[in-house]
C-alpha cells in the first residue's frame, strides 16, 4: 500500500487540527482524566474526518479503508493515547456493523449523526466476566412485543460515560453461543441504564471508561443490526478494522518515542560521554526502529489485502499482537534509557509506557491473538462450545 497525494492531505490537514485543538489541552484532560468528547468529534466531523470510509448517503466520504487507515496513523501525532482511542472507538470500532449491516434507518438515526460528530458512540462488548473471551458474555434481551428488554452489565466501555448511544453485543435467544448473538444499538439515555463512576486506570486517562449496568431496558427491534443470532459474526468483522486501526495509530507514537530519546542520549552526559555514544543503546534504538518499520509494513499489507475484499484474519491478529508488545517494548526500553527522567509523570515516554500497556490487552489479549492464529495456520482446533 503507498499513500497517495490524497491520503497526504489527509493527514496533513488531521495532523494542523491537533496541533492546533487538541494537543495544547491534552495535559488538562489527562489531569481531568476526560476530554470533551461531544467538542472534539463535532469540529473532526465539520472536517469529515469521522466517516472516511462510511456510505455518502449518510454523510461519509464513501472511500476505501485506506484511506481510514492514513487517518488513524496520522492520530498518533496527538500527544497522548486516551484521545485518539476514543477517536477510533467512533470511527473504526462501534461504527463498521452498522454502517455495512444496519437498516437505511438505523444508518440515519445513528450513522449520520455519528460521521456528523453530533453524536458520540461506544461498543459494548466487553463484561466482567467476558474480556477476550466475547462468545461467554451473559448480558441479555427478551422480546416483548416490538421491543427487546436488555439486562446486565458491560465494562471497560470507551467513551460510556459521555456517549449518545451504545452499539451492544447481547444473547437475544438461548441457542449455541456463536449463534445467538444480535448487536443492538441502544440509545444511553434510555430508562433502566445506570452509567456508574467512571473507572480509573494507570493509562490512557483522558478517555473516559465506564461500567454500565442495564435493567430491562426497552429498546425497539427495528434497532438491532441486520440478522437476529448473526451478531457475533459482525463482531468478529468489527474487531478486524479495530485491530488494523490499533496497529496503525501505534506506529507515530513509537517513532515519537524513539526520536525523542535520541535527542536525550545525545544530550546526557555521563562517564566522560554522551549516552548515544555508548554502542548498546545505538544499537537497541537501531533495533526498535526497525521493528517499528517490519510492523508498518505488516499493517499496510493487511490494509491492502483488506481493500481488496480478502479475509484479513490472520494478518491483523498478527498486526494486533506484534503491536501490544512492540510498544511495551519501545516504551520500557526508551524509559530505561531516560532514567530517573523517565520516571516521572510529565515525561512523554512514561505516557507511552502507562498508556501503551493497553495494547495488549484490549481488542483482545495477546493470548487471543495467537489463539487465532493457531487456528488459522491449521495448529489447534476450536472446542465446541454450548
Amino acid at each position: 500500500m503507498q499513500y497517495t497525494h490524497e491520503h497526504l492531505e489527509i493527514q496533513k490537514t488531521l495532523r494542523r487540527f491537533i496541533d492546533e485543538e487538541i494537543n495544547p489541552h491534552v495535559d488538562a484532560w489527562e489531569e481531568a482524566e476526560i476530554f470533551p468528547a461531544h467538542e472534539v468529534f463535532k469540529k473532526l466531523g465539520n472536517l469529515g474526518m469521522l466517516g472516511l470510509n462510511k456510505p455518502e448517503a449518510f454523510g461519509g466520504a464513501g472511500l476505501d479503508y485506506s484511506y481510514a487507515m492514513a487517518m488513524a496513523e496520522a492520530l498518533g501525532h496527538v500527544n497522548c493515547g486516551g484521545v485518539p482511542m476514543a477517536i477510533g472507538v467512533q470511527t473504526d470500532m462501534c461504527t463498521p456493523a452498522l454502517a455495512r449491516f444496519g437498516s437505511d434507518e438505523l444508518r440515519r438515526e445513528f450513522l449520520a449523526p455519528a460521521i456528523a460528530g453530533d453524536m458520540v458512540g461506544c461498543i459494548g462488548v466487553s463484561e466482567p466476566g467476558a474480556g477476550s473471551d466475547v462468545a461467554g458474555l451473559k448480558s441479555h434481551a427478551r422480546k416483548d412485543g416490538g421491543d427487546y428488554l436488555i439486562s446486565g452489565q458491560k465494562m471497560w466501555i470507551t467513551n460510556s460515560l459521555q456517549a449518545d448511544w451504545m452499539c451492544m453485543l447481547v444473547n437475544t435467544g438461548d441457542g449455541p453461543v456463536h449463534r445467538n448473538k444480535s448487536l443492538v444499538m441502544v440509545p444511553m439515555g434510555s430508562p433502566g441504564i445506570e452509567k456508574a463512576n467512571k473507572i480509573r486506570k494507570i493509562g490512557m486517562h483522558s478517555s473516559d471508561t465506564g461500567l454500565i449496568y442495564f435493567d430491562n431496558v426497552r429498546v425497539p427491534q427495528r434497532y438491532r443490526i441486520g440478522e437476529e443470532g448473526q451478531g457475533f459474526v459482525y463482531q468478529m468483522q468489527q474487531f478486524q478494522e479495530e485491530r488494523l486501526w490499533a496497529a496503525a495509530s501505534s506506529l507515530q507514537p513509537m517513532e515519537d518515542c524513539i526520536a525523542q530519546t535520541i535527542g536525550w542520549a545525545q544530550e546526557r552526559k555521563m562517564f566522560g560521554a554522551t549516552l548515544a555514544d555508548q554502542q548498546w543503546v545505538q544499537f537497541k534504538l537501531a533495533e526498535l526502529k526497525t521493528e517499528v518499520e517490519a510492523l508498518r509494513a505488516l499493517t499496510y499489507r493487511a490494509c491492502d489485502l483488506h481493500v481488496q475484499g480478502q479475509d484479513v484474519l490472520e494478518l491483523a491478529s498478527m498486526a494486533k499482537l506484534k503491536t501490544g508488545r512492540l510498544t511495551r517494548q519501545v516504551a520500557d526500553t526508551c524509559l530505561q534509557f531516560w532514567g530517573g527522567m523517565g520516571f516521572t509523570l510529565e515525561n512523554r515516554v512514561s505516557r507511552l509506557y502507562r498508556d501503551g500497556r493497553l495494547g495488549s490487552i484490549g481488542g483482545g489479549a495477546d493470548e487471543v491473538m495467537l489463539g487465532i492464529l493457531a487456528k488459522t495456520m491449521g495448529i489447534a482446533k476450536r472446542p465446541p462450545r454450548g
